[in-house]
């Protein structure tokens, strides 16, 4: 990405939130070229949940509530949310993030325009699907599951992921 494009987006974020404040709870970080490396360096040696979804994805929407469901009874778990929308649907991705009670988690958003490069940034076998979640323990040795997962195997991965 540019520096004026990251400047740019920076700046939208900032007066969305100022213009907005009914939306200033959730703070979504702009996600470009090098974000996903600051993103796991930033929770080195703890387990954490990167879930990666779209607005235009409806099996994305719909496992919403049960992503706040599981964030409410393991409050402790980082759940990290990347949205693969462009940054002009930040107020739409905010919306729907405050619709379904995940403000308080981290949030990103795509803010590249090359989308294939990010998502090999991410990981060189992913083509793209959406939902896609990634578990990471505390070594940061990740499982990446492509599609709807249960609620029974989101807590089969957090039993694996949350060991000592």
């Amino acid at each position: 990405m540019s520096a004026i494009r990251y400047v740019y987006t920076v700046i939208f974020l900032i007066l969305l939130s100022v213009f907005n404040p009914a939306q200033a709870e959730t703070s979504l970080k702009p996600f470009g070229v090098g974000s996903y490396q600051q993103l796991v360096a930033a929770h080195a040696n703890q387990p954490f949940m990167l879930v990666i979804w779209s607005l235009t994805c409806p099996s994305c929407v719909k496992d919403m509530a049960l992503l706040n469901k599981l964030h409410q009874d393991k409050p402790t778990l980082k759940i990290v949310m990347l949205a693969t929308d462009d940054i002009s649907e930040a107020a739409q991705v905010q919306n729907m993030l405050t619709k379904n009670n995940l403000q308080s988690v981290e949030n990103w958003i795509y803010a590249e325009e090359n989308t294939q490069k990010l998502n090999y940034e991410i990981d060189p076998n992913w083509f793209g699907e959406l939902p896609r979640t990634y578990f990471f323990d505390a070594k940061h040795q990740r499982t990446g599951v492509s599609g709807v997962i249960k609620e029974t195997e989101y807590l089969q991965m957090f039993e694996k992921i949350l060991k000592p």
